[in-house]
């Protein structure tokens, strides 16, 4: 409750404001980041059509809607491959699960959450091509 940080750690924050460092480093990362969904919506719908992608081009994240009863086995296919991606189901709160067919979280449809922020640039090309190997098409 009382941790604040160190007096350096506040200096260093205040002139990368001040310089406009901080500026320049989030307008280069949001072009990182819409250039990397760019390219994960378009493998998919080369790769496998059919497939949606969603969720907004503004954060680190893509919905990518899955066939009836396949996530478990793609979020299976995707660890064999080095890929960490979560079912949407995980996100789902367990008091929140309706029955299939009552419009509650049950009934969503089997999904993944594909976060793309993480793998280096030089990781990219070859985490995406291991997820679209993974799709169902």
């Amino acid at each position: 409750m009382d941790w604040a940080p160190g007096a350096v750690d506040q200096l260093t924050l205040a002139e990368f404001i001040t310089s406009g460092d901080y500026d320049r480093h989030v307008r280069a990362m949001r072009l990182r980041y819409r250039h990397r969904r760019d390219e994960l919506v378009a493998a998919v719908a080369e790769r496998a059509p059919g497939m949606r992608v969603s969720g907004s081009a503004a954060g680190l994240h893509a919905v990518l809607e899955l066939p009836p009863g396949t996530e478990q086995s793609v979020i299976s296919s995707a660890a064999a491959h080095g890929l960490a991606v979560e079912g949407l189901g995980a996100f789902a709160h367990p008091s929140a699960v309706a029955p299939a067919g009552d419009g509650g979280p049950a009934s969503r449809g089997d999904a993944l959450v594909v976060g793309y922020a993480t793998p280096s640039d030089s990781a990219w090309s070859g985490a995406l091509d291991a997820l679209c190997r993974v799709l169902p098409t």
